[in-house]
């Protein structure tokens, strides 16, 4: 059949955004050739992710735009982000994300303990050191992040988070729902809690740090708690064998328990400082092997958070320019997107649309010649949901699912 027979699904985190710098938004302000021209020669549309100003988690987002109903199969952020840094998770685990932190006379002053960048030696310490009343798994990930396991018998998700997520008091785990399971896990994370605190407060790496006048990473904070869930395999649903290139663990996580195939990236960061070149690099190897590519680019979001525009529209420029060199051709359809609105001026995420752009061969173009937010909203694929975008792609390549005979 003439129709394309590959896609490449790039999810420009955090990108989309609100107008305030001379009435632009970082897209608009920055200077994306490559974005436009595939804008010009394709179609373009908005999104909501999730739904009309409801604003997505990283998460939820990435399970839609992969065909995911979130409200069906999510269970909690955890699992992913397990996952991801590497823990083979098994049904009945209860996972978290974790952040090291900064916690001074039990007040946390620091979500992410200075932005800390190596805690190998603070999680060994905490794997060697701290014994439950069941098995846990501790491992560190990029940055300040972590994740913790709990496995055994008589364990709930249903507990709250120690994380205040922000500057506050260090909370401790308390059961949402009556009966014993809340309550035992509920003590296994405040007991987990407990004991990293005494082990890293007298580590060494802390002192030095202290001395060096850096903040100390002397707690774990946890939140997210989900039980694993089942989630069918993307190419069992599909028919596309799937690669996802990606910094963060989330993101990797959820790329691994929908079946596909991790391809690290040497320089991958999460952040502005990301080596992207070669995430296009790998973009080009996975092509060549698989008929569905998942591309995640964090550092948006992470300039987003920091309410810093110019930063923002700057990342934004050089992400269009290492894309530039995608070896692309029209075998490949191309999806170019967010996966939520982090509007400088809020420093969160919100539930504004996000723009999207598909290019390649079966596209039916529009008259939009731009790719932000403005002109996405007048294009011809006009506002569809995020659970949408596969069915749209799977259609484009002649596997669509007929309904009714």
């Amino acid at each position: 059949m003439n129709v394309a027979t590959k896609i490449l699904l790039v999810v420009l985190d955090g990108a989309a955004d609100r107008p305030t710098v001379n009435r632009k938004t970082p897209l608009m302000a920055a200077n994306l050739p490559f974005f436009d021209q595939l804008a010009r020669e394709g179609i373009v549309g908005i999104m909501d992710v999730i739904a009309p100003g409801t604003p997505p988690g990283s998460d939820t987002a990435h399970l839609s735009l992969l065909g995911y109903s979130p409200k069906k199969v999510y269970t909690g952020r955890g699992p992913f982000e397990a996952a991801g840094v590497g823990i083979d998770v098994k049904p009945g685990d209860i996972a978290f994300r974790g952040n090291f932190a900064t916690v001074k006379d039990g007040t946390v002053i620091d979500r992410r303990a200075g932005r800390i960048n190596d805690t190998h030696r603070l999680a060994e310490a905490i794997r060697e050191q701290v014994h439950l009343d069941c098995e846990f798994i501790f491992k560190e990930s990029a940055g300040h992040r972590a994740a913790l396991v709990l496995r055994g018998e008589n364990l709930s998700p249903s507990i709250t988070p120690t994380d205040p997520h922000h500057i506050g008091a260090l909370l401790p785990s308390q059961p949402t729902t009556t009966g014993p399971s809340p309550q035992k896990t509920a003590k296994l994370v405040n007991d987990f809690t407990r004991q990293v605190r005494a082990i890293l407060s007298d580590h060494p790496v802390n002192k030095k740090r202290s001395e060096a006048g850096e903040l100390p990473a002397n707690a774990i904070l946890l939140r997210g708690a989900g039980v694993v869930p089942h989630l069918i395999p993307f190419e069992e649903r599909t028919g596309l064998n799937a690669a996802v290139i990606a910094a963060t663990a989330l993101v990797i996580g959820i790329g691994k328990l929908t079946g596909m195939e991790y391809v690290p990236t040497t320089g991958a960061t999460g952040h502005i400082d990301s080596n992207i070149d070669a995430k296009v690099k790998n973009v080009n190897r996975a092509l060549k092997t698989h008929a569905f590519v998942l591309l995640n680019i964090k550092g948006a979001d992470e300039a987003g958070h920091d309410g810093d525009f110019n930063t923002k529209a700057q990342f934004l420029t050089r992400v269009d320019a290492a894309m530039s060199e995608l070896a692309i051709d029209e075998s490949t359809l191309v999806v170019i997107t967010a996966d939520h609105t982090t509007p400088v001026s809020l420093r969160e995420h919100s539930g504004d649309p996000v723009p999207f752009l598909i290019h390649g061969k079966g596209v039916r173009t529009d008259e939009i010649n731009v790719f932000d937010e403005f002109f996405a909203a007048l294009g011809g694929m006009n506002r569809i949901r995020g659970v949408d975008l596969v069915p749209v792609l799977t259609d484009l390549l002649g596997k669509g699912q007929k309904f009714g005979a």
